[in-house]
């Protein structure tokens, strides 16, 4: 199994972290964004989208981070991770597309404008992190986990981002339910750290 990964990107972060949490092995391929790799014919191949993380599972290749989750879950997590279930998949895919939406518009931007300096509206951006925080807080504050009362790929989609948050310059301070989330999933056995969360 191969991981086309970089180092800083949160998305990538999601796929080391479960891949860590269910001890599957990996060989991580790093993928120079600043160098342009990802938009190179040798990784256009893997993922023409030219977007950091792919996965290559023997052959079968997942590219985004939100299918890499659900294909890891459901073929190597098991059923606390992914259930079988209708209603329990559809709490789950509801958080993950909450992290490719409301967490990666608000708190992946409001982050990559300032630390990768990438062109963008950064008040507007640190707006729309806020938003996603307060939902994530509200969830969080009556619940331990987002999704069905213990930890899912639903946690792990939206963890990155939201601990990231405070690279963009939205202080976590004004959420206390989901600081109390991210020390829960740091204690979770096999976890791992990336720079600027759980360190």
């Amino acid at each position: 199994m191969k991981l086309y990964d970089m180092e800083l990107s949160g998305n990538c972060y999601k796929a080391r972290l479960f891949l860590a949490l269910i001890g599957r092995k990996y060989d991580r391929v790093p993928v120079n964004l600043k160098e342009g790799e990802h938009k190179k014919p040798a990784y256009l191949a893997i993922n023409p989208l030219g977007k950091v993380p792919a996965l290559d599972d023997d052959g079968t290749v997942i590219r985004d981070s939100q299918a890499i989750l659900v294909y890891l879950a459901r073929k190597y997590g098991g059923p606390k991770w992914w259930p079988e279930d209708a209603k329990g998949q559809g709490e789950i895919v509801q958080w993950l597309s909450f992290a490719a939406n409301e967490m990666f518009h608000g708190c992946a931007i409001a982050r990559a404008i300032p630390k990768f300096k990438r062109p963008g509206d950064h008040p507007a951006a640190q707006a729309q992190a806020r938003a996603a925080m307060e939902i994530l807080e509200g969830r969080l504050g009556g619940n331990d986990w987002l999704a069905l009362g213990h930890p899912t790929i639903a946690d792990i989609a939206c963890y990155p981002y939201a601990a990231l948050v405070w690279e963009g310059g939205v202080p976590l301070d004004a959420y206390p339910a989901v600081k109390a989330w991210f020390k829960r999933i740091e204690a979770l056995p096999g976890y791992v750290a990336m720079p600027g969360i759980g360190g």
